[in-house]
């Protein structure tokens, strides 16, 4: 676990070194921290938890340990108002993250497993953060890190098809003595009634002719010289046609009207990706690679939906996992015997509010470390900065 840290620490690294000095004191998101916090947020995370949360040290830095703690959710209408100048110094929050850095590696083995895998899992879902920050600012102030960008296609995505998925059971939640977070817990079987859902993500070709009558406009489409072209994390292209449409869930349920469907519940995602109650994911029991899918950060951006046929479901589904989160019509809520976390307890129960809507799957930059079957995300539903897809189900 040692050694994921160190890949993890050294990705966030990378990404923070994307971008200028000046930039770090950019705010990105109005509703989100200037990305200097995040400078200082992952290693204070790791100091709180572990060091001060699990063995009691003494703090070196208290105000920074506060000053770093935790991120915002604000809701619509309440962005933060600080300055620039109300930030320390890089070279004081960097030389935070040095020594915190040193000290959390010399009580390492001290700490137990679980915790070591929080902290480990914590930063690799950061990364995903800072990914979609950064992708806010004009291509011209990036300069590229360890991934590339994927390649345009001008194909035509392949034709809309449903597929029949028979009812049954279907597993949600992961069993006790695995690591999860608190809203993973506890394993549950629900039954499924009998559905269809759509073996590809909708893509910006479909989700266009929706534009073209009225729909709401994505988030990262740009219109140039008459021609819509899609905002990537290092530069602006042609609209990728077979590439899936990133949408916010309110853009998402009302494409599903539109089209005479409806978004999946948590379950019916599950029963479709999972036809198999023992596999690990959709493809079955190996371990995530390439010919799975777009994601653990092998592009900045998404690839056609008909790309990694290695990855489908043994429904013949594909692209569950990777290439774009998935929304699902499930408000995000503790399963029946939640328990909030007693070291985290603030982690999921603050969102069972039925304005965060529950997201499975996967992004291009989301860690392998986060694609087991049981992992939830969730946003707000008119959240427009996630990479996040639409699935369409009809009952």
């Amino acid at each position: 676990m040692k050694t994921e840290l160190k890949r993890a620490r050294a990705f966030t690294d990378s990404l923070f070194g994307m971008v200028a000095r000046n930039t770090l004191y950019e705010r990105p998101i109005p509703a989100r921290h200037r990305l200097i916090f995040y400078v200082g947020h992952l290693e204070a995370f790791d100091w709180n938890q572990l060091a001060r949360g699990v063995l009691g040290e003494p703090s070196f830095d208290p105000s920074f340990d506060s000053l770093f703690e935790a991120g915002i959710d604000p809701p619509p209408g309440q962005a933060p108002q600080d300055t620039p100048a109300d930030w320390p110094a890089l070279e004081a929050v960097q030389a935070y993250v040095t020594r915190t850095r040193a000290a959390i590696d010399e009580l390492w083995d001290t700490i137990p497993a679980n915790m070591q895998q929080m902290v480990v899992e914590h930063r690799w879902m950061h990364a995903e953060t800072i990914s979609y920050i950064l992708h806010q600012l004009d291509p011209s102030l990036k300069r590229p890190a360890l991934s590339s960008s994927a390649v345009v296609s001008a194909a035509i995505a392949p034709s809309a098809r449903f597929i029949e998925i028979d009812a049954g059971m279907t597993q949600l939640g992961q069993p006790n003595g695995e690591f999860g977070w608190d809203n993973e817990f506890p394993a549950h079987v629900e039954s499924v009634p009998a559905f269809e859902i759509s073996q590809h993500k909708v893509t910006n070709g479909e989700y266009l002719r929706f534009v073209d009558q009225g729909g709401p406009t994505p988030l990262l489409w740009r219109m140039q010289n008459g021609q819509w072209h899609l905002r990537r994390m290092l530069d602006e292209v042609p609209l990728p046609l077979d590439a899936p449409v990133y949408a916010t869930h309110q853009q998402a349920d009302l494409y599903a009207r539109w089209a005479g469907a409806s978004l999946p519940t948590e379950a019916e995602w599950h029963r479709a990706a999972y036809r198999n109650d023992d596999h690990a994911y959709p493809w079955g029991n190996a371990a995530p690679n390439g010919i799975h899918g777009n994601f653990d950060f092998a592009f900045w951006d998404p690839v056609s939906v008909g790309a990694h046929p290695g990855g489908d479901s043994g429904y013949g589904v594909s692209q569950m996992i990777g290439n774009g989160w998935e929304w699902t019509s499930t408000p995000f809520k503790g399963f029946d015997g939640f328990k909030a976390s007693s070291y985290y307890p603030t982690y999921s129960a603050n969102f069972f509010d039925d304005e965060h809507y529950v997201l499975k799957g996967g992004s291009p930059v989301t860690s392998r470390n986060l694609l087991r079957r049981s992992f939830r995300n969730w946003f707000r539903a008119d959240y427009p900065y996630v990479y996040s897809t639409i699935r369409l189900v009809r009952r």
